[in-house]
């Protein structure tokens, strides 16, 4: 049986966002999700908290999601936890280039609370296939 996501680490700069994404998924998904407001930050927090999933804006300023993304893959503890990017910035070469940085996949903003949390569900049950 498949262990049931429950814990988010969300990193986006924009707080107007952090507080979108972090009621749609707590309030309809039932997660607990922690937040962070910068890949350096993440970092610091991915090794206390131990996510299960990490939703990661793509620009940031100071360590970018690609770059966040790189430091978690070659440090063997967090190399393994499942990465979602989240971007407005939509061409399909770049959705291309970030699943092979190693994401899981890429939701588009804007996002929609009110899908966000199957979507997020989906991804994770999805993972391995």
């Amino acid at each position: 049986m498949a262990t049931a996501l429950t814990r988010i680490l969300l990193v986006d700069d924009e707080p107007d966002i952090r507080e979108v994404v972090s009621l749609a998924l707590e309030t309809i998904g039932g997660f607990t999700v922690e937040m962070a407001k910068s890949g350096r930050e993440a970092l610091e927090m991915v090794r206390q908290w131990n996510p299960q999933l990490i939703l990661l804006d793509v620009m940031m300023p100071g360590l970018d999601g690609p770059g966040t993304l790189g430091r978690l893959k070659e440090d063997p503890a967090t190399a393994d936890i499942p990465v979602v990017f989240m971007t407005a910035k939509a061409q399909p070469q770049e959705l291309a280039r970030f699943v092979e940085l190693g994401a899981l996949d890429v939701i588009v903003k804007p996002l929609d609370p009110m899908t966000l949390s199957e979507r997020v569900r989906s991804l994770w049950e999805h993972r391995n296939d």
